[in-house]
């Protein structure tokens, strides 16, 4: 006697781990978890600061709302890593010449340092973490991903 494969319910729905966006949250997880335990060992600073301090060395002289949307923060978070970054010794504020409330951002020599050993790190969590693709599939991916980015930063309807 044959048996009969149950068929799904039309209501049933898709296989959310098959998703792009789950499987994309899913290594965002996996990676910031390791990241997070090690920052502060390899660059002494916490993931969200290192973060914050490299991207102000990366695009600097830099807002403090520039800073926001670069590092994917709210404006009240890059005013409290800013402010933080200061205070360390890490970031300099000087006035913002076209905005008289504003600031701009740049790295002090100190900041240079950790933002370099923080960058060294980065390198190697990139290594780590993308080191099971080929060269070729590698610069495959950062295509797609450079695609996806310049698509979701579109205005939509």
């Amino acid at each position: 006697m044959a048996t009969r494969r149950a068929r799904p319910a039309a209501d049933a729905l898709p296989a959310l781990p098959r998703t792009l966006t789950y499987r994309l949250h899913q290594v965002h997880k996996l990676t910031d978890q390791e990241s997070q335990r090690r920052y502060p060992l390899e660059a002494g600073l916490s993931l969200a600061d290192a973060r914050c301090l490299v991207t102000v060395g990366a695009f600097e002289p830099l807002s403090v709302k520039d800073l926001a949307l670069r590092a994917n923060l709210d404006k009240g978070q890059a005013s409290r890593a800013a402010q933080w970054l200061a205070a360390q010794g890490l970031v300099a504020k000087a006035d913002h010449p076209g905005d008289g409330r504003g600031v701009v951002l740049t790295l002090t020599p100190a900041g240079r340092r950790t933002a370099r050993r923080a960058m060294d790190f980065i390198a190697r969590r990139n290594d780590e973490i993308f080191g099971c693709l080929s060269a070729a599939e590698q610069a495959q991916l950062g295509a797609l991903l450079d695609r996806l980015v310049a698509h979701a930063q579109q205005p939509t309807d």
